[in-house]
């Protein structure tokens, strides 16, 4: 029996992850391994934080942090999101353990020295401001694909093609917004053209064994004709190039993220080489469909290319998209809901993880909707399942004092039939990784019980045979057994509460069998699902929903003149002009600023505050001032034009006039001075 090496994709550090992600890899690996060891295979689940490259510099510089101090604080958020999920990893890493720097060096001097690496002239995106050639994710423009124009340096998250600095319509300098040049520089790149053969050879045997999405992607990658490809970088924070010409260098985070399989695997495994270069291991990799390219080609041509015996993929398997209430999951814009939030709820986990693997979008995106989870609790936990469960476990208790009554191999042979047919479904389904439709036929068995129950009767056929009555509550409490050894990978935490109550444990080769491993149920509740009152739903939906205006209307403005107020020591009575239009304010701003130093000063300005009086003068707004060194400074929108709005993106200024205590309501904070 072969081994199962899985791997989920290596979630980027740089934010929490939302139920998209979740459902994406993460979830969906975890079933599979759950499902693999219950199978007897020796199963290894990998997993870990992807924590180098240009995102989490860019994020280190907005919360004013250093990379290193913002992965340990996302680390630890992550690890806590997948902990509450119960997702079951072996192994759980990051990629700044110091064995990732090592294996990605290693794997990098053995494409080297065989030849796949070369060095390219090329111009890159250069910002004359910042004296900085940019990487990918500091640049930001319009999608020559779509149009979308925040599309990033190295991949547009609107049509997700998969793009190049120089690739965008109308390119900015994400730090300064400035417009960058074009410079030549050098870097190493890849030889991908030189596996071409190689890699048709290796997709065409894998036709049926990685997802549709996973061909159609890779196919069509190959269609357009491999092109060499970068993998170094000007950044810091990276793994640094092992060649003292390249020693300001690091590599491309696409080029180190796949080898973290291998690098975490190795931090923790003495046993590592049995699972990374072992023939008689099956590799499964869970990925949503933009990272299917970097994992059927560019990370096989990696290590194909160093002629060492790596494992290598052999079932790829990857979702399209889930959106929220028929929105893209935004933390910018607050759509959606993230890991970090669940908890909120109040709602169990175990009923999150069935929603989203009920609705995983397999083979074409789907959507997640709080009114469809309120029907799917409702009418699939509760009503079948759910009730199932409550109705045996009551029965046996109330009639047999939770004694579970013998029962035959003959009896009820034809309902066995039909249970044993759907159960072997349930297996093929998983063995092709269609989780969506394995849970659907589980929870089709669950309905076969609620019809024996219902055709048989107990409450009634106990007053005439109570032998009989027997035979059918241990029929059902067996079905119960098969049905908790089945949910096991969907619904960890349910499948417990009944091996706990039924004394039996999870084994798949237990599936049909007329035995169990107690002959009395234990005492208690047997409730598995509680329903979700529309209420409820109610307040999730307004918590939860999709926050479409800013309630500041930021704008930046001029400063004309500036007067002292005289009967006061702090005061300046200011004109200010937002281009198109003039107004007043009053600032306490005597102490830290002369009138020569105001005069011409960009400013912010709180332009929807409802105008007020001081010391008899109308102020029209206020403007924006923070601490730095201990020292007041003004907000200085720096490039931005006069009169221009400023709002997350995805957002509208409200133009409803605020109270100044409403103001003070919304904490604003300055990052990177």
């Amino acid at each position: 029996m072969k081994k199962r090496l899985i791997t989920s994709a290596l979630p980027y550090i740089n934010n929490v992850p939302h139920l998209g992600n979740i459902i994406g890899s993460l979830l969906s690996a975890d079933v599979f391994a759950r499902y693999s060891r219950s199978r007897g295979f020796e199963t290894l689940f990998i997993c870990g934080t992807d924590e180098y490259g240009t995102a989490t510099e860019t994020a280190a510089k907005e919360l004013d942090l250093s990379p290193k101090a913002l992965c340990d604080k996302f680390n630890k958020i992550h690890t806590k999101i997948y902990k509450l999920f119960n997702i079951s990893f072996d192994v759980f890493g990051r990629t700044t353990f110091p064995e990732h720097k090592e294996v990605v060096q290693e794997i990098f001097l053995d494409l080297y020295r065989n030849g796949f690496i070369s060095e390219q002239e090329v111009e890159q995106l250069y910002c004359e401001k910042d004296d900085l050639f940019l990487a990918d994710r500091y640049v930001e423009g319009t999608c020559p694909f779509c149009g979308y124009d925040g599309a990033k340096g190295d991949q547009c998250d609107k049509c997700g093609k998969i793009l190049n600095p120089t690739d965008l319509i109308n390119p900015k300098c994400k730090i300064c917004g400035n417009t960058p040049i074009l410079k030549k520089t050098k870097h190493l790149f890849i030889d991908l053209p030189k596996f071409a053969d190689a890699l048709h050879e290796f997709i065409n045997e894998r036709k049926n064994t990685f997802s549709e999405n996973s061909i159609r992607i890779t196919n069509a990658w190959l269609k357009e004709g491999l092109k060499s490809r970068s993998i170094t970088r000007d950044l810091k924070w990276g793994v640094p190039v092992p060649l003292e010409k390249y020693k300001d260098k690091v590599f491309y985070v696409w080029f180190d993220a796949p080898i973290g399989y291998i690098s975490i695997t190795k931090s923790q495994r003495d046993d590592w080489k049995e699972w990374w270069y072992n023939k008689n291991v099956d590799l499964y990799q869970f990925m949503g469909k933009d990272n299917v390219p970097f994992h059927s080609i560019i990370f096989p041509a990696i290590l194909m290319g160093t002629r060492k015996p790596y494992t290598l993929v052999k079932y790829l398997n990857a979702t399209e998209y889930l959106t929220y209430e028929n929105s893209k999951f935004s933390k910018s814009n607050k759509t959606g809901i993230f890991g970090d939030q669940v908890m909120e709820t109040g709602i169990g986990i175990d009923v999150f993880r069935y929603y989203l693997l009920v609705n995983r979008p397999e083979k074409s995106d789907s959507n997640f909707s709080w009114s469809d989870l309120q029907a799917k609790n409702n009418n699939e936990l509760v009503a079948n399942l759910g009730n199932l469960v409550n109705r045996s476990f009551t029965f046996i208790d109330r009639y047999f004092n939770g004694i579970i009554p013998d029962l035959d191999s003959e009896d009820f042979s034809d309902f066995w039939v039909k249970v044993k047919e759907a159960e072997s479904l349930v297996g093929n389904l998983m063995e092709k990784i269609e989780l969506k439709e394995a849970l659907k036929q589980i929870m089709h068995i669950s309905k076969l019980g609620n019809q024996f129950f219902q055709h048989h009767q107990p409450w009634a056929l106990i007053k005439k045979d109570k032998n009989q009555t027997g035979k059918v509550l241990a029929t059902l409490l067996i079905l119960i057994k098969d049905l908790a050894i089945m949910i096991e990978p969907f619904m960890p935490a349910t499948a417990q509460k009944i091996f706990d109550k039924l004394g039996s444990i999870n084994n798949w080769q237990d599936l049909g069998s007329i035995k169990l491993k107690s002959k009395k149920i234990e005492q208690g509740p047997y409730i598995l699902f509680n329903k979700i009152d529309d209420d409820k739903i109610s307040e999730l939906k307004e918590r939860f929903s999709r926050v479409s205006e800013f309630p500041i209307d930021l704008r930046v403005a001029k400063i004309l003149s500036a007067k002292p107020i005289e009967k006061s020591e702090k005061l300046y009575l200011l004109r200010i002009s937002f281009g198109n239009e003039e107004r007043q304010l009053v600032a306490g701003l005597r102490k830290y600023f002369s009138e020569k130093e105001l005069i011409g000063k960009k400013i912010v300005v709180a332009y929807n505050l409802k105008p007020a009086k001081l010391l008899g003068y109308e102020s029209n707004g206020m403007l924006l001032a923070a601490s730095l060194n201990n020292k007041l400074v003004l907000v200085d929108p720096k490039n931005i034009e006069i009169g221009s709005k400023l709002a997350p993106k995805g957002l509208k200024a409200s133009e409803k006039k605020i109270s100044i205590k409403e103001f003070t309501k919304h904490r604003i904070t300055t990052k990177n001075k």
